[in-house]
């Protein structure tokens, strides 16, 4: 009778010991708590206890003295609690990305091409003859040497004229400024649903994008509830949900002063959102009413998207909802404003952000 050997069970993704491994499942524990480093160790301990993450070599002890000694926490000498350091904080970042763009990548999204080239950053497989006033570096100097080699023969004295260079044209990227508007409305966390930390990843990714691929675009976020105000980058980690109405008019509306302010040519909104327009603030008071479409509010949100039509700033909603009449609302604010919409899944919601950035800030011309 054949005989069989049995081991623990261990479930598919989780890490089998050591800093990097446990390192990028504690990155992930402090997006959902949002910076909490006692909640994010308290269930990372649980997840040992569980599934046997750590190992007779490298114990949770290690891991957490390897935190401290490389400048990821920082200990509190008046309570000894731990808190995250910026080096916590940009490797989240960088978690988010490669968990969101890797995916991008794989699936062949961003790469758009263009029918047209000329002067930029990025090569690609267009050639044409030599012009002046083309940068040395655009030359092709494999194809120019054998453009000499066929043009005045290989036996002669090496000669090579003008009218053999062939240049690489390149694409040209615009500057761009956006701003990603984020919902912080207390649905975001309703019906048993964790809304919040995807649009947390989804910001922090496309924020530590911008920061490496494209520095010299800028990013703003803005959140909204009741009201509207701006967050630093440093904040996303610790962002949470509140016990607001959604006041996506004052997004708009501050989301269009920091645009109006930029001095790039190419502005844009990402709004992420999972419900309707139920809050407005007049004269210092709170104008709200969650019961269905309020006239009032919708109108005014409407005016919103007219005006950022008008001032040439697109914006691309985001909704993670499913409500037929909820998507009847943002096909009704998309045209207003003649910018675009996606009704996401949580599971989508990186890729399709990343989709558009990319696709929104790559212009190409002919030089």
């Amino acid at each position: 009778m054949r005989g069989f050997r049995f081991s623990s069970f261990r479930p598919q993704g989780l890490p089998s010991g050591g800093f990097e491994e446990l390192l990028k499942l504690f990155t992930e524990l402090l997006t959902y708590t949002s910076g909490d480093v006692e909640e994010a160790l308290a269930w990372l301990n649980e997840l040992d206890r569980q599934y046997n993450i750590t190992n007779d070599d490298y114990g949770m002890g290690d891991f957490l003295e390897d935190l401290k000694d490389k400048g990821y926490l920082k200990e509190n000498p008046r309570d000894g609690q731990f808190n995250i350091t910026a080096k916590s904080e940009q490797a989240i970042r960088q978690s988010a990305l490669d968990e969101i763009f890797g995916k991008l990548k794989k699936s062949g999204r961003g790469n758009h091409n263009s029918q047209q080239s000329g002067i930029g950053e990025e090569k690609n497989a267009d050639r044409r003859e030599y012009q002046y006033g083309d940068s040395l570096d655009q030359i092709d100097m494999t194809s120019s040497i054998h453009n000499a080699q066929i043009n005045h023969g290989i036996d002669n004295d090496f000669l090579m004229t003008e009218r053999d260079l062939e240049v690489e044209e390149k694409d040209y990227k615009t500057l761009t400024s956006t701003v990603l508007m984020i919902d912080i409305s207390h649905s975001m966390i309703l019906y048993g649903e964790d809304r919040i930390t995807p649009a947390k990843k989804v910001a922090m990714a496309l924020a530590e994008l911008i920061r490496t691929k494209y520095p010299k675009d800028t990013l703003d976020i803005v959140v909204f509830g009741n009201d509207a105000w701006p967050i630093s980058l440093k904040d996303l980690p610790y962002l949470q949900v509140g016990p607001y109405h959604t006041n996506t008019f004052a997004g708009l509306e501050l989301a269009t002063d920091i645009l109006r302010r930029r001095k790039t040519h190419n502005k844009q909104i990402f709004m992420i959102t999972d419900g309707k327009p139920t809050c407005l603030k007049e004269n210092g008071r709170y104008y709200k009413n969650s019961m269905g479409l309020d006239r009032k509010v919708v109108n005014k949100t409407l005016n919103m998207a007219a005006q950022c039509k008008r001032l040439k700033i697109p914006i691309t909603t985001f909704m993670i909802a499913r409500d037929p009449y909820l998507q009847a609302f943002v096909r009704q604010f998309t045209q207003t404003n003649g910018g675009k919409a996606f009704y996401s899944s949580l599971n989508g919601l990186g890729e399709y952000i990343f989709e558009d950035y990319i696709r929104n800030r790559r212009k190409t011309f002919r030089g």
